[in-house]
C-alpha cells in the first residue's frame, strides 16, 4: 500500500468513526427509550436510501474528467476540513465547548421521554423518524467522504472498505456496551480528520488546476504535518491570547 493509500485509507476510516458514533449515540437513545423495533426499522429505510444514492452517485463521479473531478472535490474537501479544522481549533484552545457523546444521548433520551406515548402495536412514528434521519444524514456524510476520495485516487474500493470497516466497528461496540461511546476520543479524530481533509483538499484542488507538486504525492508527507503544525500553532495563540491581561 503506497503513502497516498495509506493516507486515504486512515483519512476515511477516522472521519467515518466520527460520524458513525454520532448516528449510533440517535439510535441508542431512540432505541432504549421508545421502540427498538421502530427505530431499527428507520435503520434500514435510511441504508436503503443511501445504497441507492450510493449506487447513483458512484458511476456518475467516475465519470467526470479527473482534473476537473480534483478541483470540485478538492474544493469541497478543503471546505470541509477547514470547518472541521475550525472547530478543533477552538475546541482545543478552550474557546468552544468539547464535543459530548454522553451528554448528546441525554439529550436525545429527554426528547424521546417528552414526544408522547409509544404505540405497542404499530410503529412508532418518532423512533423511526429521528433513527432514519439521524443515519440518513450522517451516512450521507460517510458516503461523500469516501466516494470523494476514492474517486479522486481511482480507488473507490478502498475507500468504501474502509468507511465499512469504521462503521461495522463502530456499530460491533454500540451492541456489545448498548451505551453511547462516549469514552471515543472524538474531539482528537475531530482534529486529525480536519487536517487530513484540509490537506488532500489543498493538494487535490491544486493539482486539479494545473499545480505540479514536487514529489507528486509524496508531497502529502510534507503537506500534512504542515496543516497540523499550523493548527496546532493556532491553539497556542489562542490560548496565549487568553491568559495575557487586558
Amino acid at each position: 500500500m503506497s503513502g497516498a493509500q495509506l493516507g486515504l485509507a486512515v483519512s476515511v476510516f477516522l472521519a467515518c468513526t466520527v460520524e458513525a458514533v454520532e448516528a449510533l449515540t440517535i439510535v441508542l437513545a431512540v432505541g432504549t427509550t421508545r421502540s427498538w423495533r421502530s427505530a431499527l426499522i428507520g435503520v434500514a429505510a435510511a441504508v436503503l436510501t443511501l445504497a441507492v444514492l450510493i449506487a447513483a452517485l458512484g458511476p456518475a463521479l467516475t465519470a467526470i474528467p479527473l482534473n476537473a473531478l480534483r478541483v470540485v472535490v478538492g474544493g469541497l474537501l478543503l471546505i470541509t476540513g477547514l470547518q472541521w479544522m475550525r472547530k478543533a481549533v477552538l475546541r482545543a484552545a478552550g474557546l468552544k465547548a468539547l464535543h459530548d457523546e454522553q451528554a448528546a444521548f441525554v439529550k436525545e433520551t429527554a426528547a424521546a421521554q417528552d414526544a408522547g406515548a409509544v404505540t405497542a402495536e404499530a410503529i412508532d412514528g418518532y423512533s423511526f423518524l429521528i433513527s432514519f434521519k439521524g443515519v440518513l444524514l450522517e451516512g450521507l456524510e460517510v458516503a461523500f467522504i469516501a466516494l470523494t476520495f476514492g474517486a479522486n485516487q481511482h480507488d473507490i474500493g478502498l475507500a468504501a472498505a474502509a468507511a465499512a470497516t469504521a462503521v461495522v466497528v463502530v456499530t460491533f461496540a454500540g451492541v456489545a456496551i448498548r451505551a453511547p461511546l462516549a469514552r471515543v476520543p472524538e474531539n482528537t479524530m475531530k482534529f486529525l480528520v480536519g487536517v487530513m481533509l484540509t490537506s488532500f483538499g489543498t493538494f487535490w484542488s491544486a493539482e486539479g488546476a494545473g499545480a505540479r507538486w514536487p514529489g507528486d504525492e509524496s508531497a502529502l508527507l510534507v503537506v500534512i504535518p504542515a496543516v497540523a503544525l499550523f493548527a496546532v500553532a493556532l491553539v497556542a495563540g489562542l490560548r496565549r491570547a487568553q491568559v495575557q491581561p487586558a
